[in-house]
């Protein structure tokens, strides 16, 4: 068995998780709530459509802004497992896990706007047809695969919350949160799929979720005397006595 990461290593892993959370912070909000909120309208396909044409740069650097997310967060799957595996290995594998499957099926659903976007560039003139419709379904479908992956985010949160009530590498009050923000993306990507006329008005939660993981990335980015007595006692309470 690998011997437990030393305190240092562990507070410059915690560092440049930070540096990756705050990346995907700003990028995810930026193309869905900067970008995409601003050019797609579900209920309006041909303001939609000339919309995207009119800023079509601008919608390719959402898409590029979810790409970069995506990599940004199977880069930060690998280094809270990396981070947490000493104190907890089973939990930190099954969060990795969920949290690279989240990945993945975000960066795949960014085909459904590659599709969407080259459908409306190729529009001859009109912003209305079958072309522009099949575009806006593109657009929608992209929105149910966005909730998929949230699914899988959900059980990320649940099992991060999980690792870090018992490793005691940081305070339970972010297990508290992150395990509260967990609980509102399964809700929200169930009620997306499962009842979608309460999606809507379920909205506002996911305000709950942007606080809770931003608190979060704060405290792994303060203070290089970040937490070094907890960390001290975690470490050593799962390091084996030697005889």
């Amino acid at each position: 068995m690998s011997s437990p990461p030393h305190q240092t290593q562990i507070w410059r892993m915690a560092r440049a998780a930070g540096c990756l959370y705050a990346a995907i912070i700003l990028l995810g909000l930026s193309a869905e709530l900067g970008i995409r909120s601003q050019l797609i309208q579900p209920d309006d396909t041909a303001a939609t459509v000339s919309a995207i044409l009119t800023h079509g740069g601008l919608f390719r650097l959402g898409l590029a802004a979810d790409l970069t997310m995506a990599l940004c967060d199977a880069g930060l799957a690998l280094l809270f497992y990396f981070m947490f595996r000493a104190t907890a290995p089973a939990l930190a594998l099954s969060a990795m896990v969920f949290r690279l499957l989240q990945t993945g099926v975000i960066a795949v659903n960014l085909l459904n706007l590659q599709a969407a976007w080259l459908l409306i560039n190729g529009l001859s003139g009109s912003t209305e047809g079958d072309q522009a419709t099949m575009a806006m379904q593109f657009l929608l479908l992209h929105g149910y695969g966005y909730d998929l992956g949230l699914l899988f985010f959900g059980v990320n949160g649940l099992l991060m919350a999980a690792l870090i009530w018992q490793s005691r590498l940081f305070s339970r009050v972010f297990a508290v949160g992150l395990g509260v923000a967990g609980v509102i993306y399964l809700t929200g990507s169930g009620l997306r799929f499962l009842v979608p006329d309460l999606a809507e008005g379920f909205e506002p939660a996911y305000g709950i979720p942007i606080l809770a993981e931003s608190l979060f990335c704060i405290r792994l980015l303060i203070g290089s005397g970040f937490a070094s007595k907890r960390l001290e006692r975690a470490i050593a309470s799962h390091t084996p006595e030697e005889k």
